[in-house]
């Protein structure tokens, strides 16, 4: 009589029958891995609640500034400040400033 052929199949293991609730220490890795993941959640919380409150104190500050504008804009308009040119206080000549003429618009030329 012929005997079978043994193959890969054929061979008896103990895989796959542990339980794997069973297994403490992968029950503590999830645990550590959760408290992880919590401990970053929380950390990111805090910075988002942190940069809430910085765009709420910039918005209050835009509000007060366009408040003074409109209060100024409302008003009597202010007479131009004329500001001392540099050197008038210690009785030099005053400065006066010339706009510059116009250039052709040529633009950037390299000659040879």
């Amino acid at each position: 009589m012929a005997t079978p052929t043994r193959g890969l199949t054929g061979i008896r293991t103990l895989s796959g029958r542990v339980d794997k609730g069973s297994l403490a220490y992968r029950s503590y890795m999830q645990i550590t891995c959760l408290e992880m993941e919590k401990a970053r959640r929380d950390a990111e919380r805090r910075s988002a609640s942190q940069r809430i409150a910085m765009i709420d104190a910039r918005l209050r500050e835009i509000e007060a500034a366009k408040a003074e504008l409109l209060q100024t804009v409302s008003g009597e308009p202010a007479p131009p400040s004329r500001t001392p040119a540099r050197g008038a206080s210690s009785g030099m000549a005053r400065l006066e400033v010339k706009p510059t003429p116009k250039r052709n618009g040529g633009g950037f030329k390299i000659r040879y």
